[in-house]
């Protein structure tokens, strides 16, 4: 019996492996995948993303090669005489640019809009949201919520074209007759507010306010959606122990919910910062030359110089400073959001 067992065992190959036999994981070497290999394994995720790569390099990365207009005299004189950029003096544009008392308007205008609305719109946003938090009933939460969503689906076209109706202040000569006065006029006038029609959207007093109007109509309900997250992710027990402590529902909105909602409201400033000189659609569809003094902003300036003006060199120095500009806001934002949220934007 004795002679069987170590038989058996001496059979046994796995019995007697030396530890020297035994494989080290640790020194296995997995040795990554080529270049080639990659491409041809993920190929056509690749063939998806070419249209994508085509739209990039053609509509911003080519453009780019238009930068050096910026240190050139390049108007439509040149080009009807075929003598190309004229590079004789590489910073002629940016001197000219420095002593243009329209383009300091146009800088100024673009900040003063850009912030004003920032400012308006992250406060409107936020107590709409908040509002809206306070609706009990769903089905009249998804009602409110429709009616605000629907404007920013309208173009800006559309948007000023109703404001443009609205404040019409007509054209009929006859004292009294509101047939063709828009509606904002004709209420004021009823209401013994105004004598006679203005017309705002050609004053440089009334301008910028209407502006500002037609930009939080159409923008703030969409804006809202990010904050009814973050009102939604807000845990319950805070409320319900705030309650039994007997705060009402004013002191839980300034000590729980204001509180908890800051660094969304922090981000979404900071991000929107970045974007202060992008101003354009909504400024062109509404402006009109006698309102230059209030309502021309840089991108809108680029568009007459170049577009209209046919200076393309100096309007491409114009879009170069305004990239330079946009580039400190975003590299501004980046540091202030790594302060508050300790990793940045970008």
């Amino acid at each position: 019996m004795q002679n069987d067992i170590q038989t058996s065992a001496a059979s046994t190959p796995t019995s007697r492996v030396a530890a020297n036999d035994r494989i080290d994981y640790d020194k296995i070497v997995v040795k990554p995948p080529t270049i080639g290999q990659r491409a041809y394994k993920y190929r056509y995720f690749y063939l998806m993303a070419i249209p994508v790569l085509i739209i990039l390099l053609i509509f911003y990365y080519w453009p780019m090669l238009g930068i050096r207009y910026a240190f050139s005299q390049y108007t439509f004189r040149e080009i009807a005489t075929q003598t190309g950029p004229n590079y004789s003096d590489l910073f002629v544009n940016f001197k000219f640019l420095v002593t243009r008392s329209a383009f300091r308007y146009a800088f100024a205008n673009t900040l003063i809009l850009s912030i004003v609305k920032l400012l308006l719109s992250t406060v409107v946003t936020v107590v709409i949201a908040l509002m809206m938090n306070e609706i009990a009933h769903q089905w009249g939460k998804k009602f409110v919520q429709t009616v605000l969503y629907l404007p920013h689906f309208l173009s800006w076209v559309v948007a000023a074209s109703i404001f443009m109706l609205i404040l019409s202040a007509g054209t009929s000569a006859a004292e009294g007759d509101l047939s063709n006065v828009g509606f904002v006029n004709s209420i004021l006038i009823k209401l013994h507010i105004l004598k006679a029609p203005v017309d705002f959207l050609t004053s440089t007093k009334h301008w910028r306010g209407v502006w500002y109007i037609m930009n939080l109509w159409k923008e703030t309900g969409w804006g809202t959606i990010i904050y009814m997250a973050a009102l939604a992710g807000i845990s319950p027990d805070l409320y319900e122990a705030a309650e039994i402590d007997g705060a009402n529902r004013f002191q839980q909105t300034i000590h729980i919910t204001l509180p908890s909602l800051m660094n969304t409201i922090l981000v979404v400033f900071i991000l929107n910062l970045a974007k202060v000189m992008n101003v354009f659609e909504s400024v062109f569809v509404l402006y009109n030359s006698l309102v230059y003094s209030v309502a021309d902003v840089i991108q809108t300036y680029t568009y007459r110089v170049g577009i209209v003006g046919n200076d393309y060199g100096y309007s491409t120095a114009i879009g170069l400073f305004k990239s330079v500009i946009s580039l400190i806001l975003v590299t501004i934002s980046n540091k202030v959001s790594e302060k508050i949220r300790g990793y940045g934007i970008v």
